[in-house]
Order: structure tokens, then C-alpha cells, then sequence
């Protein structure tokens, strides 16, 4: 009797778990989808908001009516908007953006080109922000109420005051025009735009690896003040959370225990409450470099940074809606991709988390 009654029990947990895993799965797979749509059908309907012919933006104002007309029919504009938005969604999904007004080229192409500029300082400035950001936050927890956390906070505070607009103009009024220790607005002289030859877009890595060391300093010289502008406001962030995390963890239990057995303060804050708050830290360096990733058009076009940001801003500024509205899908997509990546990332490091 036992064995009748026990025996089906494994086989329906076993069943019942992987039913639990495939119904996560497919919950993730529409929930990826259904925010991928909803980006499509934002920056469509904001395409037809916005005041802009596209027509007009190809063929220009003083062209005649029935060249407007046909230019019209071509885009598929003359459709009714529920077919403008199907045919939009699958030229989207394939890659298709159309051309550039401005550059002529595909909008797919010219993201390519520029995007690999915006995820270098991205990551730049994400490097300076982690690196500064967490020790500054553990010094902030560990010194609560001092004048070293006072500080820390004004630091933050001001971070998130600031317009970043403000602040750039500043910094290239001091260290530029002033002290002369950074390099003028862009990514690089003049002088290695005509030797210097990337193969990623990603000049950093290329220079390094083709050891062209002038290359790398001038290519340093140009990027070190906007990514240490935008390392900065990613530091306000990350220290802000981070004492936030570590003042949770050092009211914990097992810190009180920790130090009743005698270990020393530096091994309970940096290799105990630092190493159990690293886990939604590291979701907060991710959310912040997308954050960084889809928030730098300011500062693209502060110091003529050829990103995606100063592409979509020119762009904009010429009524280039192909160009703009591709790169803000590819914005998007970016930024909700990596979110989905933290999610993930904190579901697997933190078993707490993880559906059961």
C-alpha cells in the first residue's frame, strides 16, 4: 500500500517543476515581446505626431505637388494607419529603418557606424562610476553621520542636481579652454582621422591592439573628460546605493556575530556585508550603464561625441525621422535588453529570488 501511494509522487513533482520552467520561460518570451511591440507602437505613433512630412523631409518644400504626392505613396503614407503601423513593424523587425535624409545612407548602417562611439564611453564612464562609486559608499555606511558621509552625499546630491548640459560646459571651460589639459570636442584630431584605421568601431580596443600608442593618448585626451562627466553622475548613483545596501547588511545579525568571534572590521565590511550586497549592486552597475547608454545624447553633443546620441540629435534637427526613430528603437531595445539582463543576473546569483 505504501509503495502504491508513494511511488506516483516523485514522477508529479518532477512534472510539476518542469511545467513551473516552461511556464517561466514562455512568461518571459511574451513578456520580451509584448515590451518590444509596445516600443514599436510608441515610436510609431510618435513618428506621426510629431508636426514632420516625411515626404517634404526627402523631396523639400519647394518640390511640386504631384513629386510629393508619389514620394507619399512610396513610403506607404497614403495607407490607412493601421497598415502604416503593420508595414512599419515588419520593416523594423527585419532591420529596415529606411534611408537617412542626411547621410543617404541605410538607418541600420549609420547605427552601426555610430553606436560603437556611445557604447565607449558608456562603458568609460561606467568603469569610473563603479570604481569611485562603491568605495565611496562603504566609506559612507561604515562612517554613518560623519563628515566623511556628509560628503559622500554631497557628492551625490550634486550629481543629481546638476544639469549635465551646465556641468559639461564647465569642464571644457576649465580643463580645455583654461588649463588646456584635455583634448578639444570630439573623438579624435584631425591629424589620425586620415592614418588611423578601425575594424570594430570601437577605436580604444583598435589602437591598443594595433599598439598605436599616440593614437591611444590622443583618443584618451578626447575621451577622458566626457566619460569622466558621465562617470561622475554614474558614481552619484552607485555610492548612493551603495551605502544604502551596506547600512542594510551591517545591521544584520551575523555582523554582530562576525565581530563577537573577533574578526576585524575590515574583513566583516569588505569580505561579509560588501560580498552579500554585491548581488543587487551589480544590478545597480547594469541599470546604470543602460541608463548611460540611452542618456548621453547631452553630452554627445556638448563635446561633439559622434555616438548615437549627436546622430539622432542632428538628425532631428534636419527632420530626419528615419534616422531618429531608428535610433530610438535601437535605444530602447538596448535598454530594455540589458534590464532583462539584470533581472536574469540577479535571479541566478541570488537564490532568494528564483521561483519556486
Amino acid at each position: 500500500m505504501s509503495i502504491i501511494e508513494t511511488s506516483p509522487r516523485p514522477r508529479r513533482g518532477k512534472k510539476s517543476r518542469a511545467n513551473t520552467r516552461l511556464l517561466a520561460v514562455l512568461g518571459f518570451i511574451v513578456t520580451v515581446a509584448t515590451t518590444f511591440l509596445g516600443l514599436l507602437a510608441v515610436t510609431f505613433f510618435i513618428g506621426r505626431v510629431i508636426p514632420i512630412d516625411p515626404a517634404l523631409a526627402i523631396v523639400g518644400d519647394r518640390a511640386p505637388a504631384h513629386v510629393v504626392e508619389r514620394v507619399r505613396e512610396e513610403l506607404g503614407l497614403n495607407l490607412p494607419l493601421w497598415q502604416q503601423f503593420f508595414l512599419y513593424l515588419k520593416q523594423a523587425v527585419s532591420g529596415d529603418f529606411g534611408n537617412s535624409v542626411l547621410t543617404t545612407n541605410p538607418v541600420f548602417e549609420d547605427i552601426k557606424r555610430f553606436f560603437p562611439a556611445t557604447i565607449e564611453l558608456a562603458t568609460l564612464g561606467t568603469l569610473i562610476g563603479a570604481v569611485f562609486g562603491i568605495p565611496l559608499g562603504v566609506l559612507a555606511a561604515v562612517k554613518r553621520g560623519s563628515i566623511i558621509d556628509q560628503i559622500v552625499r554631497i557628492i551625490g546630491l550634486v550629481g543629481y542636481s546638476v544639469p549635465i548640459f551646465w556641468l559639461g560646459l564647465l569642464a571644457l571651460l576649465v580643463f580645455y579652454a583654461k588649463l588646456n589639459w584635455v583634448a578639444y570636442p570630439g573623438r579624435m584630431d584631425i591629424v589620425y582621422e586620415f592614418t588611423f584605421t578601425s575594424t570594430t568601431g570601437f577605436f580604444l580596443l583598435d589602437a591598443l591592439w594595433q599598439r598605436q600608442w599616440d593614437v591611444l593618448w590622443d583618443l584618451f585626451r578626447h575621451i577622458v573628460l566626457p566619460a569622466g562627466l558621465l562617470g561622475y553622475f554614474s558614481l552619484a548613483y552607485i555610492s548612493r546605493m551603495t551605502r544604502s545596501f551596506m547600512l542594510n547588511e551591517l545591521a544584520q545579525e551575523y555582523i554582530v556575530a562576525a565581530r563577537a568571534k573577533g574578526l576585524s572590521e575590515t574583513r566583516i565590511i569588505w569580505f561579509h556585508a560588501l560580498r552579500n550586497a554585491a548581488v543587487p549592486l551589480l544590478t545597480v552597475i547594469v541599470l546604470s550603464y543602460a541608463g548611460l547608454l540611452e542618456g548621453s545624447v547631452l553630452t554627445e553633443t556638448i563635446f561633439s561625441w559622434p555616438g548615437l546620441g549627436l546622430y539622432i540629435t542632428n538628425s532631428l534637427q534636419n527632420a530626419d525621422m528615419n534616422a531618429v526613430l531608428g535610433g530610438t528603437i535601437v535605444i530602447g531595445a538596448v535598454f530594455i535588453s540589458i534590464n532583462l539582463l539584470s533581472d536574469l543576473l540577479y535571479r541566478t546569483l541570488d537564490p532568494r529570488t528564483r521561483s519556486r
